[in-house]
């Protein structure tokens, strides 16, 4: 049986990422649970990169990984709003505040130029936040780079491999799969989302408190339809999101509901509460609910993702609790724990990032 140096649990982005960045220096195995990598959180993200989102831990990471994204053709600018009511003005002010210094670039803007960006906007939207960097991502094409990547330099990549133990022993881990396939690897890494912490139970790791929560979607027909380049539009208070895409608007009602793992489905009473939320927001008529769909965010307790070697069991590693940013971090997110992981220097791409504020030893 080949012994693979890492064998990563999990194909969606954070496993296809730090599988490409680890390949090039030993054997790499991905074993994806699903029928094709990509399945759950990756396969339904709303595709934006946007500087603040996350908060200011994040925004280093996102940051560090905007030129990658650029270069290689993933990213069409689109821009961001937070916008808010006149009650609201000291969210906007405390969102300034609390993202001032990071580097991510915004400025605030009033009523008479927030009206200009978004057509039949209500009037107690009196306020916003701009960010012109904000961008659309290629969220499929960012994956396949990666997937690409790795086969170029060898990952072995096995789908239909849900994993049922996890045992580990002097010469490393022995994996079985669900179907009686069996591996063999140095290291485990969890890049397993919202099952992170059913992966770690089953090898025996203490889990750390990764927490799946429900993220709801809805595409709508509008009349009129978006305009092609009205940004993102995110409301201050964290009741609302919504972006165009291809003459359609995708919405949420930005829910976090707290779930047990597993293939998400949307749930009614939150798309009623989008479209309720939105018809504050604009005076855009909603002529039908073409498609709604959910997916999964899995946060730590401090909402900081979780990447690197186990202080308890070093041959256990976690790329997890990335939430809703896995995408646009993971140029810098991989390069970063494939770093830590095989105990290479920073380069110019992660030179910025604090390894340890991302550390699984931060939580004792």
């Amino acid at each position: 049986m080949t012994r693979y140096d890492f064998a990563i649990v999990g194909a969606g982005i954070a496993g296809a990422s730090l599988a490409a960045e680890l390949a090039p220096h030993g054997s790499v195995l991905v074993l994806e649970a699903e029928d094709r990598p990509g399945y759950h959180a990756t396969g339904r993200s709303a595709a934006f990169w946007e500087e603040c989102y996350g908060g200011p831990e994040i925004v280093p990471l996102t940051l560090a990984s905007g030129p990658w994204l650029r270069e290689h053709g993933f990213l069409s600018r689109r821009g961001a709003l937070y916008i808010g009511r006149d009650s609201e003005t000291a969210l906007l002010e405390a969102f300034v505040e609390r993202f001032g210094g990071t580097g991510a670039r915004f400025e605030r803007i009033g009523r008479e130029a927030l009206a200009a960006i978004v057509p039949g906007l209500r009037e107690d939207w009196t306020g916003a936040v701009w960010e012109p960097a904000c961008a659309d991502i290629d969220v499929a094409g960012v994956h396949q780079h990666y997937l690409q990547v790795g086969r170029k330099h060898g990952v072995e990549l096995v789908t239909r491999a849900r994993v049922e133990t996890a045992a580990y022993d002097d010469s490393g881990w022995a994996i079985t799969c669900a179907d009686g396939r069996q591996f063999a690897a140095r290291t485990l890494v969890n890049a397993a989302g919202a099952w992170a912490d059913t992966l770690a139970r089953m090898a025996g790791v203490r889990p750390l408190g990764i927490q799946p929560l429900l993220r709801t979607v809805a595409q709508l027909r509008t009349d009129p339809p978006p305009p092609a380049e009205l940004p993102l539009v995110l409301d201050i208070a964290g009741r609302f999101y919504f972006k165009p895409e291809a003459g359609r608007l995708w919405l949420s009602p930005h829910d976090e509901t707290p779930i047990e793992p597993c293939d998400a489905a949307p749930e009614e009473l939150a798309v009623a509460e989008a479209i309720d939320r939105f018809e504050q927001v604009t005076d855009w008529r909603i002529e039908a609910v073409e498609r709604r769909w959910a997916g999964l965010r899995s946060f730590s307790p401090d909402r900081l993702p979780v990447y690197g070697r186990d202080p308890r069991q070093p041959a256990f590693a976690w790329f997890a609790g990335q939430g809703g940013y896995g995408i646009q971090t993971s140029p810098a997110a991989a390069r970063l724990a494939a770093q830590c992981l095989l105990g290479l220097p920073r380069d110019a791409m992660t030179a910025g990032l604090d390894p340890a504020l991302y550390h699984p030893a931060r939580f004792g």
